[in-house]
């Protein structure tokens, strides 16, 4: 290449360079209203509170993927407390494990907790882990032996009384269901008391994320996981179907919104700029996670929603 034509040609990659990086870039927070405030306890650092929660450490997990699990999830579990933090009385948890939302819960809530938790094909009715913390107050550390119920929430009843919990925490649970995720609702239900809140969280399909991997091209699904066929997201859920699966089983919604818990990399596979105009509407939508507040305050109906289910009996569907 002659000199000349070197140089036009760097000047041009430059450009094309910047062009690309400016399309690209763009922080999704700015243009849509993916991270609402964090619901910190009441004179609690969001600094403090993560420190806390970074040294939860199960004695039988790796500390790195712990830590790693924390940093990147962190808010997830903020948001969850903040569902929860004016409530009081007996709590379940399932799928308590690793226990960062079950230590927010202890420090922070006047809430008893049962926990319950499901690790594969051998049951007990009770299993105790081992976990390690630094005490909020003294900072010493410490270790507690947690107590879980450990039992297939889709194909067992749940070993709970009816009308037995004021509060029902089912998070990050519902997208791995494989069977019939109106059954464990249903379970849900028979053991909250009249009134009583479920706290459910659980992956936004319609994240802002996903939206740009479709107009790109990429794949939204969840890759086959080596942890068996409860490792992966089965069935994941937007906020309207939320609104009409809990509202159909008889649940008030209380609270439902959506939020960023980590970074966002949408801006990897389309412009921002180019979406904002069209998804402005639905900006409320979009964040990575479901959060959602739900009061059992009637009967709900007793067969199938059509929206979710398929090939049953047209008199099991309505």
């Amino acid at each position: 290449m002659k000199p000349s034509f070197v140089s036009s040609f760097r000047r041009s990659l430059g450009k094309a360079k910047r062009k690309l990086k400016e399309n690209l870039a763009g922080n999704s927070e700015d243009m849509f209203p993916l991270c609402p405030p964090l619901p910190l306890p009441e004179g609690v650092s969001e600094g403090q509170l993560f420190q806390f929660l970074q040294s939860v450490l199960v004695s039988d997990a790796p500390p790195q993927e712990m830590a790693n699990y924390c940093t990147q999830d962190f808010r997830r579990f903020v948001y969850t407390y903040g569902l929860a933090r004016n409530l009081s009385g007996q709590a379940l948890e399932l799928g308590a494990n690793p226990y960062f939302t079950t230590f927010l819960l202890r420090e922070f809530s006047p809430l008893q907790l049962t926990l319950a938790n499901y690790f594969g094909s051998e049951l007990d009715s009770l299993v105790s882990q081992s976990v390690n913390f630094r005490d909020f107050k003294t900072e010493k550390h410490n270790r507690v032996e947690l107590k879980s119920y450990h039992f297939n929430i889709e194909q067992e009843k749940f070993p709970f009384q009816e009308s037995q919990f004021d509060v029902v925490f089912f998070c990050e649970i519902i997208e791995h269901l494989l069977l019939d995720p109106v059954a464990v609702l249903r379970e849900i239900k028979r053991i909250l008391k009249p009134d009583g809140a479920l706290i459910l969280t659980t992956p936004n399909v319609s994240r802002l994320e996903n939206v740009a991997k479709m107009i790109a091209g990429a794949n939204i699904y969840d890759p086959y996981s080596g942890y068996g066929p409860y490792g992966r997201h089965n069935r994941e859920y937007n906020k309207h179907e939320l609104y009409l699966l809990l509202t159909y089983l008889g649940f008030e919604i209380e609270t439902l919104f959506s939020a960023d818990v980590h970074q966002n990399n949408a801006g990897n596979y389309i412009a921002l700029s180019k979406l904002k105009p069209v998804l402005q509407a639905r900006e409320q939508d979009l964040g990575q996670y479901l959060f959602v507040k739900a009061i059992n305050s009637q009967p709900g109906h007793s067969k199938k929603p059509s929206f979710l289910y398929r090939s049953y009996p047209p008199e099991e569907l309505e």
